[in-house]
């Protein structure tokens, strides 16, 4: 089922499986700047990444001295959530563990996801709890895509020097890394620009960035804030961008034993909460 809300610059719209954000769109023009799933290139629109990001090697890992086996991207883009709250401005959707999760991750949790609009703001706050009575490890992160073409621009708050850690087709790290940017703010979408993959930045001083359009002259402003690891990616020479907050990475083939050591986990004590928030400004000409 889908939910929605809006107001006199937008109109959004969420579906509980995954509380996967579906559509974006300009009350002015009828614009959609979200993504649509186009299962021929590639199906997702705006994935929650829960409770890992990118890939496990061998799609294991130990916790509490216990293997268990988490697929890509976590277990909560594969499961409803409830929406719980809805106002004139405001959805909220949550997940809980069941017994399934807790075969493939073993701690109890809620999980929940905030969609508020403000004027032509949207802003999408994620909030894990946990609910155990033990210290809880996870990594937590954002994967909304949105509709532009090859040629466009994104523009960062300030000039960056960034090197990518590269993936293999098993999206595992290899150590390999390039650079992508030296000592310049805009980052031009190209053809090629995701032959390898996904480009995985690390230590961004940017707390934003601005995905230029030429044709549909549209803006959007992301803001993404303090965040360890910032992705991009899309398919080679697709009509669409991603945009990723990470709290989490992928494992390398330098993998640690214990999850709880795995580089970029987060640590949440019982009872505790983290959150973090993206939000996106769109703009027309």
């Amino acid at each position: 089922m889908r939910a929605s809300i809006q107001n006199a610059f937008l109109k959004i719209e969420v579906e509980d499986f995954g509380a996967v954000l579906s559509s974006i769109k300009s009350q002015k023009t009828g614009h959609e700047f979200l993504w649509q799933g186009n299962p021929a290139i590639w199906n997702g629109q705006s994935p929650i990444l829960f409770p890992i990001i990118g890939k496990l090697l061998n799609d294991r890992c130990v916790i509490g001295g216990k293997t268990y086996e988490i697929i890509r991207h976590g277990l909560a883009r594969h499961r409803a959530f409830q929406c719980v709250e809805q106002t004139d401005d405001k959805l909220v959707f949550l997940q809980k563990e069941n017994e399934d999760t807790l075969l493939h991750y073993p701690y109890r949790y809620e999980l929940y996801i905030t969609f508020s609009l403000d004027g032509n703001r949207l802003t999408v706050t994620h909030t894990v709890k946990n609910t155990n009575d033990c210290t809880m490890y996870f990594s937590l992160g954002a994967h909304p895509a949105f509709n532009c073409a090859v040629g466009d621009k994104l523009v960062f708050e300030k000039p960056e020097t960034l090197i990518s850690e590269r993936i293999d087709h098993d999206s595992v790290i290899t150590g390999e890394k390039d650079l992508i940017l030296e000592n310049s703010d805009t980052l031009t979408i190209t053809e090629h620009l995701f032959d390898k993959d996904a480009l995985i930045f690390e230590g961004v001083q940017s707390k934003s960035v601005t995905l230029n359009c030429e044709e549909s002259r549209t803006k959007v402003h992301f803001t993404f804030g303090d965040v360890p690891f910032l992705a991009i990616w899309a398919k080679p020479n697709a009509p669409f961008v991603c945009i990723e907050p990470w709290h989490g990475i992928n494992d390398s083939y330098e993998k640690v034993e214990d999850f709880s050591k795995k580089r970029g986990i987060e640590t949440l004590p019982a009872g505790k909460s983290f959150s973090f928030c993206w939000s996106a400004d769109f703009s027309e000409e």
